[in-house]
């Protein structure tokens, strides 16, 4: 009997310690959204968007910031040599340092004015995610704004939530979301969380490329990336999708700028279609009446089509990267007409990437 007592006890829950998390994140949550409490505005990204918070939470919840909140003097308070004064002056401030002191203990301190500054590292709304983790323990991590958010983590010492964020990519990845992580890789290309997600994209994309190719959101990403999935050689999409994609890309892009020619836009991805492995009725009744591929380009496929040794093969695909290692992500600098300077590259094909002649200006 004793010992069915010592079970029914352990069993009984302890009411000692009560726990309301939720209702506490949802506190923090409204406090960091209304800016009379808040003490400290960030001006984020390109369009300077506000985004409100509480010093003393981000202090304690991340180094980096309580180094910049607090132990970084900016250079507008750096302390000045004090002027020199006349003994009869001394005196009377030295007289009235008590009543100063007193005074200064009623105002509020000058460290804890509101304080407002400038983040041009990230976007608004990934800066926003960033302080709403800071202040609640809670954020709702989502393909579009996953890589930000995974940079800034690691850029502001959140452990937690970038390896939160790393583990959500392993179920992220998918035909839905692919193009929109390969196009925020490109705005976080310069952080080191970035490489090895746009490896693990990649990779997906060799694996779905006739899918992930004939995705409408295939035309928002950069040329550049353009021109690197059509280049790889573990892509697992045949040719005629290829150049659809190419052609999609293009017109997508020539609607943007009326000013530019189909032809000239498309023209920056024809070297890496291998035409001759497209069968030749589809060359003649798909391709050749649109106009936009140079005759000799088809003549030299339907010739090797006929007789393979007529025809040098690197006159078939002179784009198409050849290598015998593997392929390693790497970052370059080049200017693109639809990206930023810091583009995506790799490493075994930055020079057919980065070369001018592939602008569409």
């Amino acid at each position: 009997m004793p010992e069915v007592m010592a079970v029914e006890l352990l069993d009984e829950p302890d009411l000692s310690t009560f726990e309301n998390k939720t209702g506490l994140a949802e506190d923090m949550k409204f406090l960091a959204s209304m800016p009379e409490l808040c003490d400290v505005t960030f001006l984020v990204g390109d369009t300077r968007e506000p985004v409100c918070a509480v010093k003393a939470v981000l202090a304690a919840r991340s180094r980096v910031f309580h180094k910049m909140l607090y132990q970084a003097p900016s250079p507008q308070r750096k302390k000045e040599a004090p002027p020199k004064e006349n003994k009869l002056r001394l005196f009377l401030k030295r007289s009235s340092e008590p009543l100063l002191n007193l005074q200064n203990a009623a105002a509020q301190p000058q460290s804890n004015q509101h304080a407002t500054l400038i983040i041009e590292e990230f976007e608004p709304d990934v800066f926003r995610q960033l302080i709403e983790y800071i202040h609640t323990g809670c954020v709702t991590l989502q393909p579009r704004t996953l890589l930000g958010v995974m940079n800034a983590a690691d850029y502001y010492g959140l452990d937690e939530l970038r390896r939160a964020c790393a583990g959500f990519v392993q179920c992220c990845i998918n035909v839905d979301t692919v193009c929109a992580l390969l196009a925020s890789a490109e705005r976080y290309i310069q952080y080191k969380c970035t490489k090895s997600l746009v490896q693990k994209v990649l990779e997906f994309v060799d694996e779905h490329g006739n899918e992930v190719l004939n995705l409408g959101s295939f035309t928002l990403l950069p040329q550049h990336v353009v021109r690197l999935i059509l280049a790889r050689e573990e892509l697992r999409a045949d040719e005629f999708t290829k150049f659809q994609a190419a052609l999609m890309w293009s017109k997508k892009y020539c609607d943007s700028n009326q000013n530019i020619v189909l032809k000239d836009v498309i023209g920056n991805f024809l070297e890496y279609i291998q035409f001759h492995k497209i069968p030749a009725n589809v060359l003649m009744r798909e391709i050749h009446p649109l106009g936009i591929v140079p005759y000799s380009i088809i003549m030299n496929a339907l010739a090797y089509q006929a007789d393979p040794s007529s025809i040098d093969p690197g006159k078939l695909s002179p784009g198409r990267v050849r290598r015998s290692g593997g392929r390693s992500m790497s970052v370059q600098s080049s200017l693109d007409p639809c990206g930023s300077n810091t583009t995506l590259s790799s490493s075994a094909s930055s020079d057919a990437i980065s070369s001018d002649k592939h602008s569409s200006n």
